[in-house]
């Protein structure tokens, strides 16, 4: 008895490491290219639009793929593909950062495939894994992902430094992180074969439903297409702006890891409280009002009180992708309706979000001031707004 509660607590152990590692393996591939963006433009001879397609690809990778992860995954195993995407991830981001313009943008696709898979499929595996501890394990989930943002936002500069290597090991060292989350995961692909065969029954069981006529799917897809638009646009350009501003570089990167950092208690706090409100029409609000303070702030004082802007706009994108997150399971009633409601959302979300970080750095090349690029962000707050309020009600996508 006493062996077989220690190989259960064993159990949860891992079931928690790799929630926690899987996440500080999504973001940080990505935010790690924002304050060395101008190094690698000038080495490789970038525009301001092309240099924004090194973190749109990887967005345009979630926008195509998040459809089919569902299938992927029912056929086989969530937790095979999963672990397969980590073995990915770490392939692309060695190619990437090997140094010349056709390995960065194939690198970048190879990280957006593996990182889709994870945002995919990593809030139904909560669901499954953790029915009652929903709200906290998806906390401690978003907070992982957001902490290892801020960090690689904040060192980026100073690891290329160290290592005399520049962006290319500012973008590179995270593979490592990759490599330790893969021995984590290897005791999950044991759990393949009856983890799949209970998806598949749970989804037989569960009732037909079309999202595409979903009037609430779409919400929550635009909510979470909005949100993601905002929080890349400001993850590949928003040091490049500073600098541009008269920012150190260095200081620069910083300033997008007060974003990050801002994050964290959001994401956590806000998922908890979320799941124990009656709907979530008054977080989705406060959103779109935290984040237009913030882009205003930055509009009108520029560098001057750079730390409240940024940490206004960290809270209110921290909320906001807590609350993507969340909407997925809050507003599904089965595992099957939530795995397709995130590859629904995700997938169309994402499309809108990777049209952000080029048309963000295309305004500014087209009037040479970044003032009209953040009249873009603040227009699709307001959409982002409304989207929310309509998202945040206190139902279930109806079964056809």
């Amino acid at each position: 008895m006493k062996s077989t509660t220690a190989h259960h607590r064993i159990q949860q152990v891992f079931l928690y490491l790799g929630v926690i590692f899987l996440a500080a393996n999504l973001r940080a591939p990505l935010t790690s290219v924002g304050p060395v963006i101008a190094e690698i433009s000038a080495d490789l001879s970038l525009s301001n639009t092309a240099a924004g397609f090194i973190t749109t690809i990887p967005l345009m990778a979630f926008a195509f793929l998040s459809g089919i992860m569902p299938r992927i995954s029912r056929k086989f195993g969530m937790e095979i593909v999963l672990f397969s995407s980590l073995i990915l991830l770490g392939l692309g981001l060695g190619i990437r950062s090997t140094g010349n313009v056709f390995t960065l943008f194939t690198g970048a696709a190879l990280v957006g495939i593996a990182i889709t898979v994870g945002n995919v499929l990593m809030p139904p595996y909560i669901k499954k894994y953790f029915p009652k501890k929903v709200g906290s394990v998806m906390g401690i989930y978003s907070v992982a992902m957001n902490l290892t943002a801020a960090l690689a936002a904040g060192f980026s500069i100073n690891l290329g430094k160290i290592s005399a290597l520049g962006w290319k090991s500012s973008i590179g060292i995270w593979v490592l992180l990759t490599v330790f989350t893969v021995l984590i995961w290897v005791p999950q692909i044991k759990k393949k074969s009856s983890s799949n065969t209970l998806l598949q029954k749970e989804e037989n069981e569960a009732p037909k439903i079309n999202l595409y006529k979903s009037k609430l799917a779409w919400a929550v897809t635009i909510f979470m297409g909005l949100q993601s638009l905002l929080y890349y646009c400001l993850t590949a350009w928003l040091p490049k702006v500073m600098q541009t501003w008269g920012m150190d570089v260095e200081a620069s990167g910083w300033a997008l890891s007060y974003v990050q950092f801002a994050q964290l208690p959001t994401t956590f706090l806000g998922a908890i409280i979320a799941t124990k409100m009656k709907d979530q029409r008054f977080l989705a609000a406060s959103v779109g009002i935290l984040c237009s303070v913030g882009i205003i702030g930055l509009l009108i004082f520029k560098t001057q009180f750079v730390l409240l802007w940024c940490v206004l706009i960290g809270i209110g994108s921290g909320l906001a992708f807590s609350l993507s997150m969340l909407f997925f399971v809050l507003r599904t009633q089965h595992t099957a309706h939530a795995t397709k409601l995130s590859g629904m959302a995700q997938s169309f979300g994402y499309l809108i979000a990777a049209c952000g970080p080029p048309i963000f750095g295309g305004i500014y090349d087209l009037t040479l001031s970044w003032n009209w690029s953040f009249i873009f962000l603040l227009i699709l707050t307001s959409v982002l707004f409304i989207a929310g309020i309509f998202a945040g009600r206190n139902t279930y996508v109806a079964a056809s």
